[in-house]
């Protein structure tokens, strides 16, 4: 079982596919692991940059991460762009993955990418640690 945290930096996004009439699109992302959820700021345009960073807890063998990308409507409700599935066994396996460039599809058509950086921090799970317990590692010089 995988448990830890796995720490999720959103770069950036580019040719997106324009779903405004009017005006420029205004993209952010909604990042699911699970039922954990987060959304990134606004961002504006079709390559739009975030540099953002969201933490999850992982606490089983999900090995997929969600990244929809939606532009933001004031007037109507939010269109949906596309998403990535992001693959997690790597990092896991790794503990980190330098930001990769990920397809966004919609409707099984690829409508632009997105630059996503990983990393992996495991909790350890068996047994206690000797040290924070005052074992023989404390004893005198």
């Amino acid at each position: 079982m995988v448990r830890g945290t796995l720490e999720v930096l959103l770069v950036s996004a580019k040719g997106l596919e324009d779903v405004d009439f009017f005006g420029k699109m205004d993209p952010y992302a909604v990042l699911t692991y699970r039922s954990q959820e987060q959304k990134s700021s606004t961002a504006s345009g079709s390559d739009p940059e975030w540099n953002e960073t969201f933490v999850f807890n992982v606490s089983d063998n999900v090995s997929e991460l969600i990244v929809k990308i939606m532009d933001s409507d004031t007037f109507s409700k939010d269109d949906f762009v596309g998403e990535a599935k992001i693959p997690l066994e790597a990092v896991f396996a790794e503990g980190s993955l330098p930001p990769t460039i990920y397809s966004v599809v919609k409707d099984q058509r690829y409508c632009g990418e997105i630059k996503v950086g990983l990393s992996f921090t495991p909790v350890e799970t068996r047994g206690f640690d000797e040290e924070a317990f005052g074992g023989w590692k404390h004893s005198a010089h």
